[in-house]
């Protein structure tokens, strides 16, 4: 019931909420009660719509407060945005998108909206196929047969064979960069945290508005800043 206001959704009617959550109304009109006596559903009384409480923050703020990779991560995130100027994140993999646990917004941010919590597809994203390019070549194809393979942009790289041609390039480069993939006018240079086993936990990188892009050489610049603080956070484990 929960994840069907998964950021495309406002306030929605109870009928609503059950065909959604494919559910029968009964069954939804006894979870949406439940949910609100629990504070994690708000209901007007007006409109007779529900919406999501802020108490569900507890839990978002119960991942961060005790999530290792956050703690480690910050000062050379905070490090990183301050040495490039331009917007720096923390993602992790989740199924087959990233999510954004960490984010430091520069003045210059292309996309405002996306905030920590917001997911995207990992296939056409920096972060995603820097942290796919940490697993074998079938859990690869497994995590692609389960995505929905779309061009958002004209410059999305959709076909499974060109996605991992794609990956085999950024195992040997050690980072991986995309321009225009997801969000036209994003350029985006991401290099995978690893654990122990060198097994992908998270990806730093960095996002910069095509007008403040400079090609090949700040490519070089900022691969070399996101594969350092990369390796750092990795080796503080």
């Amino acid at each position: 019931m929960l994840e069907v206001f998964d950021g495309t959704q406002g306030r929605l009617t109870l009928s609503k909420l059950a065909e959604l959550a494919k559910m029968d109304l009964s069954s939804a009109q006894r979870l949406t009660r439940t949910l609100v006596k629990l504070g994690y559903l708000h209901k007007d009384p007006g409109t007779r719509t529900y919406a999501l409480s802020p108490r569900l923050f507890r839990f978002a703020h119960g991942y961060l407060a005790n999530s290792d990779l956050v703690r480690r991560a910050t000062p050379y995130l905070q490090q990183v945005s301050a040495q490039t100027g331009e917007t720096a994140n923390i993602t992790v993999l989740d199924d087959t998108d990233i999510v954004f646990v960490m984010r430091i917004v520069s003045p210059n941010v292309l996309t405002a909206d996306v905030i920590v919590g917001t997911r995207i597809p990992a296939y056409c994203t920096a972060p995603g196929l820097a942290m796919l390019a940490c697993l074998n070549d079938d859990e690869v194809r497994e995590i692609l047969d389960r995505s929905d393979l779309v061009a958002h942009t004209p410059r999305t790289v959709a076909d499974p064979a060109a996605i991992l041609a794609c990956i085999s390039r950024i195992r040997h480069a050690g980072y991986a960069h995309t321009e225009d993939e997801y969000f036209m006018g994003d350029i985006s240079t991401a290099a995978a945290i690893v654990d122990g086993n060198r097994r992908p936990v998270g990806a730093i990188n960095i996002a910069v508005a095509r007008p403040r892009w400079n090609g090949a050489e700040d490519e070089e610049k900022v691969s070399r800043i996101v594969i350092s603080a990369a390796s750092a956070i990795s080796g503080r484990r």
